[in-house]
């Protein structure tokens, strides 16, 4: 709308700047789209496009690195076919960390960073870490930790705070 207007303004016979005052924008700005107008026609007041940084990874890479975190982590520990727990890879971390991310999107040929990970996995609102409750386990020898601290000290009661606030007990 401003650079139509800009043209319609010139034609009419007013200079740049009054041209920029009543479109509230700088004369520079009026003489730029002037400049387009005149060298390419209606094709000079779109939009250029292709402005910014492209990005560096492809979406596919993008889901290959989000794809990753469904995974079991190399150095986490898996049931195998006869029953025995082992991992992929024994000196690897258990749970995925951005460091392991970075380093198995660079074994699949993706180069990045464990930040732009992290940004990643941000954007796509994916979990890398997956909470364990610490009680439970399908080992029978496994004991609990029972009941949390006793009760012989109790919490110390709140105090009800009045209704309002005065300067002095008169």
């Amino acid at each position: 709308m401003l650079r139509a207007r800009t043209v319609e303004l010139s034609w009419s016979g007013q200079r740049v700047p009054a041209i920029a005052d009543e479109l509230r924008c700088s004369p520079k700005t009026v003489r730029r789209w002037l400049h387009r107008f005149n060298h390419s026609r209606l094709d000079g007041l779109e939009d250029p496009g292709g402005q910014g940084r492209k990005r560096r990874i492809t979406e596919a890479e993008r889901s290959g690195i989000t794809g990753l975190v469904g995974q079991p982590a190399p150095g986490r520990l898996t049931v195998q076919a006869g029953g025995e727990l082992a991992a992929v890879d024994e000196s690897g971390p258990p749970e995925w960390t951005l460091d392991a991310l970075a380093a198995a999107a660079g074994r699949l040929g993706i180069v990045i960073g464990r930040s732009q990970v992290r940004r990643i996995l941000l954007a796509e609102g994916v979990r890398r870490r997956r909470t364990r409750s610490w009680t439970c386990s399908k080992d029978p020898d496994f004991e609990g930790k029972g009941h949390g601290s006793s009760a012989s000290t109790p919490a110390r009661p709140r105090a009800r705070r009045s209704s309002a606030p005065t300067s002095s007990d008169r």
